[in-house]
């Protein structure tokens, strides 16, 4: 019997892991100069978690979820996105009580939807996430677009577009909902079923609806710029300001949505415009959820993130070609010559190692020219030749392959001379 890797997954070989460290690289070095700390939480939770964080009417609960029963009967979900599993550890960690406040954190890990497989969409793929919770000040709103923003241009990406939008308080989503429901419901049967169930429930995922999204009353469905209060209206306005005074080009586009409750004020998407990639495509969205940690059981607390998929990004960059600076070969490649040679190659190697280098050597029992060859295929900077007569002087010849120049020098001083 063959084994197939399932549907919807991939394996990482090794010249592809490489990229994907150097980003991944790249995350934990900016989200910690502003200061976020990694969270890692587990790959399956209860499946209630995610059927009240992420909401029971979206496609993810409703259709995407990987749910199982346990041997003790429990039901439990592997993750379709990380911002459920964040919240529930700060409300049963109690990290609403630390001294730091706002509580910063991001995480990176695999997520599980069972979906269509398509060009950068998987059934398991890698989130990059960043959630700060603990402030409603409208600063750290910019501060989370910031760091995604910085993300993305920091890795080399170019042609990228901010949208935001402004869901309003609670007093101004309540106002809008019902302009949606009378909007909507003369004429609510030309819709799909999922529009129709989503009708009095939540309103506002219909304008989420793929099906619908050409129906006429789409367009001219009320908009939620017209039903912010003055408070919400602030609010949103000093964000624009703190991206203004940061340099991030943005654009308000008020059919921008977040479909649940607890999505309030701040609602954002970024997307890129490039060839290959297709039409003008979501990177990135997020947004402010003051509700959430309180529907998770935990006390009234704000909070706002976002997440982003590694392998939307990886298209991305190869879409723009933008070719990441990974370091490539090996510092040194150690070439025996006679059995002698051969059994003192692990020592040397182990010590090389030790110092911080980089160094392979033969385990398949070439020749001296096969051996060569493969150092050569390795973008060794150095080759190392180790014979008998070497030994017999405790040295080494140092070859530098960029010039073809050979120095035989003594065996305590190869590190240093390869270091320098």
């Amino acid at each position: 019997m063959k084994y197939k890797i399932p549907r919807g997954t991939q394996d990482i070989l090794p010249e592809q892991s490489k990229k994907w460290q150097y980003i991944e690289k790249k995350a934990h070095d900016l989200c910690k100069r502003y200061n976020y700390q990694e969270i890692r939480t587990p790959v399956f939770e209860q499946t209630e978690l995610f059927a009240r964080g992420v909401g029971d009417t979206t496609d993810i609960v409703q259709k995407e979820m990987y749910t199982f029963e346990d041997r003790g009967g429990r039901s439990l979900t592997l993750r379709p996105e990380g911002t459920a599993s964040a919240v529930r550890s700060f409300v049963e960690n109690k990290m609403h009580g630390w001294a730091n406040q706002p509580v910063k954190l991001y995480y990176i890990g695999p997520m599980f939807r069972y979906e269509r497989p398509q060009s950068g969409r998987m059934r398991q793929f890698v989130q990059l996430g960043v959630e700060a919770m603990g402030s409603d000040d409208p600063a750290i709103d910019a501060e989370v677009i910031g760091l995604a923003m910085d993300f993305y241009r920091e890795l080399g990406l170019t042609n990228l577009k901010l949208v935001i939008n402004s869901l309003g308080d609670k007093e101004s989503r309540t106002n809008h909902r019902n302009a949606l429901i009378e909007h909507f419901k003369p004429r609510i049967t030309e819709f799909c079923s999922d529009c129709q169930a989503r009708l009095e429930k939540n309103p506002l995922r219909i304008l989420d609806c793929k099906v619908d999204r050409d129906h006429e009353l789409m367009e001219s469905a009320p908009s939620i710029l017209d039903y912010l209060n003055d408070d919400s209206k602030a609010y949103f306005a000093k964000v624009q300001k703190f991206l203004h005074d940061m340099n991030i080009a943005f654009e308000v586009d008020a059919t921008l949505v977040r479909g649940l409750d607890y999505y309030n004020n701040t609602a954002f998407e970024i997307m890129i415009d490039g060839e290959g990639f297709g039409a003008i495509t979501t990177l990135t969205g997020g947004g402010r959820y003051n509700g959430l940690v309180e529907e998770i059981g935990g006390p009234t607390t704000p909070g706002i993130g976002f997440a982003l998929s590694l392998e939307r990004l990886l298209m991305a960059l190869e879409t723009q070609g933008v070719v990441l600076p990974i370091e490539q070969g090996l510092d040194a490649y150690l070439v025996t010559m006679g059995d002698e040679a051969k059994n003192a190659a692990p020592k040397l190697l182990h010590k090389l190692r030790g110092e911080g280098l980089t160094v392979d050597g033969d385990y398949m029992d070439k020749k001296m020219k096969g051996q060569m060859k493969t150092a050569d295929r390795q973008n060794a900077d150095f080759v190392l030749i180790l014979g008998e007569e070497e030994l017999s002087k405790n040295s080494v010849m140092i070859k530098t392959m960029e010039t073809g120049h050979q120095e035989l020098v003594p065996m305590d001083e190869v590190v240093d001379r390869i270091k320098k």
